[in-house]
């Protein structure tokens, strides 16, 4: 018993760690990459990227101690998110680039891959949008977001 309960500690450190990492690198990209944009198109997508990174950052921040837990804020944080998420593919149904994007453009060569992982964010932020309401709702909802999260950015941006 003591080594599921290890197993599942490690498995939560795991994937804490890289939810947070995925964050931290997402707010240092965005920090960056949003100079000398010049295709509006890529900015307002970059932009509403921003807007997810920013609202995992408050996930991720709460988790490691860095916030006060506040319920009300994490759930607003998921709504904003979700919401977020629904302008996702609107955002880039046209193949739009610009030096500093980091979008690939394979995904308009396989639009509907992206369309499925942009739809299943927003169905993750629907699934924790609400819940959280103790801290260790806190880490549920970044599992569920971050593995989400991450499954696309590693296909689709550079």
């Amino acid at each position: 018993m003591a080594q599921i309960l290890l197993s599942k500690t490690r498995v939560l450190a795991l994937t804490l760690t890289l939810v947070q990492a995925l964050t931290l690198t997402l707010l240092a990209n965005t920090a960056s990459a949003h100079g000398g944009v010049e295709n509006p198109a890529v900015l307002s997508r970059m932009q509403n990227m921003e807007e997810i990174s920013d609202q995992m950052k408050v996930l991720s921040e709460t988790a490691k101690g860095k916030r006060a837990f506040d319920a009300e804020a994490l759930n607003q944080a998921i709504a904003r998110i979700e919401t977020a998420s629904r302008d996702v593919v609107p955002l880039f149904e046209a193949e739009e680039m610009d030096p500093k994007t980091e979008a690939l453009p394979v995904i308009w060569t396989t639009f509907d891959v992206f369309t499925q992982m942009a739809d299943d964010l927003t169905s993750a932020a629907g699934q924790v949008s609400g819940r959280v309401e103790a801290p260790d709702d806190v880490n549920a909802a970044l599992r569920v977001l971050g593995v989400t999260c991450k499954s696309c950015h590693d296909r689709f941006r550079d």
